[in-house]
């Protein structure tokens, strides 16, 4: 299983930016998906973002495209979210999370890391 360790959140002010991090280890990632999910209070975890690891294929939630980016640095074995242009809608429990390609369910999840935008 892999391991992660998010790092990053804070308090923002609407319209600026922070960029999380993911440090994975336990496994390669070459045949890995990594994610971004958040969880606001009172409502379900929804994705973000996914990299694949090996073929730097991106994919982003309509809610955050444009202004989300995710990222990863092989050689640190960590993914990033960069976040900008922060709402208030984006404060969360971002959490990371990966995924073996052959499975469809994210089975590795890091233990999270708080973002507050205020208005």
């Amino acid at each position: 299983q892999v391991q992660l360790v998010e790092s990053g959140g804070g308090l923002v002010q609407a319209g600026g930016s922070l960029r999380l991090s993911c440090a994975a280890s336990g496994r390669t990632l070459s045949n890995y998906v990594m994610g971004w999910f958040r969880q606001a209070p009172g409502k379900e975890r929804e994705f973000v973002a996914a990299i694949w690891w090996t073929a730097g294929r991106t994919s982003h939630a309509d809610s955050v495209k444009g202004r989300f980016t995710i990222s990863r640095d092989n050689a640190k074995s960590t993914v990033y979210l960069q976040m900008n242009s922060l709402k208030p809608e984006d404060t969360a429990v971002y959490y990371c999370a990966a995924r073996s390609i052959g499975y469809s369910e994210f089975g590795s999840w890091g233990q999270g890391t708080q973002v507050v935008v205020s208005s």
